[in-house]
């Protein structure tokens, strides 16, 4: 019998390192990875100017092509209902790394093939605190970062909050309605390294 159980002690331990090596740190985030939950599949790839490519494969619509500056900051997007590109009119490296109570406002205009610009755009980042974020049985720090997108009028379009892993170049998650009942987390739930 304690043989037995050592053995099976043995291929449950080994099963579970196999499957820690799955975890994908920062070296290896220069790989790429996939982030994964129901309906989507994100491939991450770091490429040259501190951007990262995102291949986005949803289950009912067309694929979608993201850049974003280190992983944080759409700066384009192309798919079959357009293209669309964000056009910062200050430095983004100047904001990375990121720090806890750092807070930066950006002016943008986002270009279209088929739209002029209207106004001048902004999107407002505060670096509220850090975090520790579940993917399977992979664990990352996180940096719980404020965003709010405001039109010329000053109306806010959209707000959130990103759960953004520095050491993967990528928001893991995004809370909406932070610190109300109302409060939910829509966030990838797996992590793999890309076959190489």
């Amino acid at each position: 019998m304690k043989i037995a159980t050592i053995g099976i002690l043995a291929v449950l331990l080994s099963a579970s390192a196999a499957h820690a090596d799955q975890c994908v740190d920062a070296k290896s985030a220069k790989n790429g990875f996939t982030l994964e939950m129901p309906g989507i599949r994100s491939e991450f790839r770091p490429v040259a100017g501190g951007m990262v490519s995102v291949a986005n494969k949803y289950g009912s619509q067309s694929p979608q092509t993201q850049y974003l500056f280190a992983g944080l900051i759409e700066v384009f997007r192309d798919s079959n209902t357009g293209r669309l590109a964000m056009i910062p009119f200050s430095d983004l490296r100047k904001l990375f790394p990121l720090k806890v109570g750092a807070k930066s406002t950006i002016e943008f205009v986002e270009l279209s093939p088929k739209d002029p610009p209207k106004s001048v755009k902004t999107l407002t980042l505060v670096v509220k605190g850090k975090e520790t974020f579940r993917l399977g049985d992979c664990k990352y720090g996180v940096l719980a970062v404020s965003e709010t997108f405001k039109n010329g009028a000053g109306d806010t379009l959209d707000t959130y909050t990103a759960l953004y892993a520095p050491d993967l170049q990528a928001a893991l998650a995004r809370r909406y309605d932070d610190g109300t009942s109302s409060e939910s987390v829509n966030g990838y739930q797996t992590i793999r390294p890309l076959a190489n």
